[in-house]
Order: structure tokens, then sequence, then C-alpha cells
């Protein structure tokens, strides 16, 4: 199913469907600040496998981020000191992937014995609005373009055609970038830029 939702004013009807076809275990293709993503309930062991095999990877050894509505729960998800957390407050919502150390949860979620975790808050208001309908954090990994020059599909009706028969719905957002989020390591005890991309991390 290819579904509309419009980018700045999302129909409230329109993210509630999206929600429950989290709920039921769905696989959903969204809209971010940055490149399109596949997610699925942060929960959902079956659902997660299923992304890993779109993404032709083991789920013990997938590197998934996760989408967050805002910094609420992110205590539940990773180990945040307070300079830390200023900066994720500063940045955020921004075309940020912030790899934070792990809590206790995270392993027992991903069934793996994951140490970090990438935390994403989009400047989109269709991946915000799903997450915080929905009610937890859902998975999150770009759709890649086989194009040799093109990196991320960019187009929701080519993802559709692409992607149809693998998820539960694609959402067209309008047309995705073709640059990935900038990807900030913390886990040292300071930030260190591992793949600068949309977004300029001030300090």
């Amino acid at each position: 199913m290819l579904l509309n939702i419009h980018p700045d004013n999302p129909n409230p009807k329109r993210i509630q469907e999206v929600a429950e076809i989290l709920k039921n275990g769905g696989l959903v293709i969204y809209p971010t600040d940055t490149v399109y993503s596949i997610g699925c309930d942060l929960m959902n062991q079956k659902a997660i496998a299923r992304v890993a095999a779109i993404k032709n990877v083991k789920p013990d050894k997938a590197n998934f981020s996760i989408i967050c509505y805002d910094l609420s729960h992110i205590s539940e998800y990773a180990r945040v000191n307070t300079p830390e957390y200023k900066l994720l407050k500063k940045s955020l919502p921004g075309a940020f992937t912030f790899i934070l150390n792990a809590t206790g949860s995270v392993p027992k979620i991903f069934k793996n014995k994951k140490k970090t975790i990438g935390i994403r808050v989009p400047d989109n208001n269709i991946a915000r609005e799903i997450v915080n309908e929905f009610g937890n954090p859902i998975i999150a990994t770009s759709v890649h373009d086989e194009d040799e020059i093109l990196e991320y599909t960019t187009d929701p009706e080519l993802i559709h055609e692409k992607y149809g028969k693998l998820v539960d719905v694609v959402i067209d957002g309008g047309m995705g970038n073709n640059e990935a989020s900038t990807i900030v390591d913390l886990t040292q005890g300071q930030a260190e830029i591992v793949r600068q991309g949309l977004g300029d991390l001030e300090y």
C-alpha cells in the first residue's frame, strides 16, 4: 500500500492507520529529514527479523538505529550524562544519529550483546507523529538504491515499486533527500563524527 501523508500537516487518521500497522507487527517505509527508512516496532522480534531479511543481515548483527519522538524516553535505551544530554537537546530534532552507550534493555530487544545504540529524533513531522501515536520508538534503517550514482532511493513511488510486496505500507511524504544523517559517536565521552551527513554539529 502506498499511503500519501502531507509532510507539514500529517493527517491524524493516516498516522493512526500507520500506528495500527506497527502494532500488528507490520513493516513501514517512512520519510525522515534525511533519507527514507524501513521501520517496525522496536519490541517485535519477528518484525525486526523481517527488516533484517530485507537488508540482508542477520538480526543479531544488524546495526539498526531507533527513532524517538523526543528525548523523554532516552534513558530507557541509552546511558547519557549531562554534557551529552545538552548536546542532544541542542541538536535534536535534526539530521543526526547519535551513537550512545546502551542500557541493559537493548541487548534483550535485539537478542545480541549490543553495547551501543543509535538514536534519532528526525526533524520530520511524519516520522515523529507516527512514533508519538504508536507510543514507543521504531527501528530505522535507510532505503538504499542499487544505482551506482544514487546511494539512496528518494522517490516514494519508486520505493513502493521495489519494496511494496516486502513491507505493509510505503508512506509518500514527498521526495526524500539523497544524503544520510551525520553519525556522532558519544560512547567515549566526547563527540566524534563517524560520518558527515546532512547535520552540522555545533558543540
